[in-house]
């Protein structure tokens, strides 16, 4: 007994060498040390100095007030234009970190690469399941979905059947929308549902909302950016009556302000998903030289 006891001790303290050893050695080539032979992609020194550098989340700091970090925890930091590159996402992923962002939302193909950035940056990583259009065969979603939480993802921001929906077979959303759900639930993690307002009559909306509440979703989002029109301040609203206050409302499209964004949560959003969080935060925090400088749309 005492002999197995102490092979114990000796294969703890080993293992806990190892441990030590990897988070304290720097980088070998390109490659994180933390990911090693875990991820397929490599992190660049710029992240992985920037997450090593002092403290797990960057937050606010100094003259960076706590209405921008309330405000932050609101936002989800989009890029998913078609011509995103590496260092795009890279970008993203680091002012994700350092602004303290509850998500960077990318294409699934990124989803790794973010996961590894965003490492012990309290941040979590957000992909889109049927994206744009919702068109996909519920079991070619959920296993897209399920490939996406391999990858690292915590977070799903599902396209509703659209066609489906206006077709009435409510059906079929249900399970479309369910097979995600239940994906995400495995891993712990949340399932938004994007129903396109932009394509629904009210009614519609509705409809979508509740057709959601019932899938056990957890959120109820409005748009994906790239159908006719984005977020409202009526929408957040018809949709926050529709589901009460036991899931979240996510408004995205069309979000490019402070002042935008206040309205949207004021009429009931819990998550802003905007490509411009980072001039958000600035004209939260009073920085309004740094936030009047040109954006372009990132999703």
């Amino acid at each position: 007994m005492i002999a197995n006891e102490r092979n114990i001790e000796e294969l703890v303290a080993q293992i806990t060498d190892v441990i030590l050893s990897r988070l304290g050695s720097p980088a070998i080539g390109n490659e994180c040390a933390l990911c090693h032979d875990e991820c397929f992609v490599k992190c660049p020194d710029r992240m992985h100095s920037l997450l090593a550098g002092g403290g797990v989340r960057f937050g606010v700091t100094g003259a960076e007030s706590a209405a921008a970090h309330q405000v932050a925890l609101y936002i989800d930091h989009t890029l998913l234009k078609p011509e995103a590159t590496r260092d795009d996402i890279l970008k993203i992923c680091e002012e994700g970190a350092r602004y303290g962002f509850a998500s960077v939302c990318i294409n699934p193909i990124w989803v790794k690469e973010a996961a590894c950035a965003l490492r012990g940056s309290g941040v979590k990583v957000c992909t889109v399941i049927g994206f744009p259009l919702g068109a996909n065969n519920p079991d070619t979603k959920a296993y897209e979905a399920r490939r996406a939480i391999f990858d690292g993802a915590s977070e799903l921001d599902m396209v509703i059947n659209v066609g489906a929906l206006k077709s009435g077979d409510d059906e079929l959303v249900l399970r479309d929308i369910r097979g995600v759900v239940e994906v995400a639930r495995e891993a712990g993690g949340l399932c938004k549902v994007i129903i396109e307002t932009a394509l629904l009559t009210d009614e519609e909306k509705v409809k979508a909302c509740l057709l959601s509440k019932q899938a056990g979703a957890d959120f109820v989002k409005t748009s994906t950016g790239f159908s006719k029109g984005g977020a409202t301040v009526a929408d957040i609203a018809l949709m926050r009556r529709a589901v009460g206050g036991e899931m979240g409302v996510k408004a995205s499209g069309g979000v490019k302000d402070l002042q935008q964004a206040q309205e949207m949560i004021r009429a009931g959003a819990t998550r802003i998903g905007a490509s411009v969080g980072v001039k958000i935060f600035q004209e939260a925090s009073g920085n309004l030289a740094a936030a009047s400088a040109p954006t372009t749309t990132n999703y």
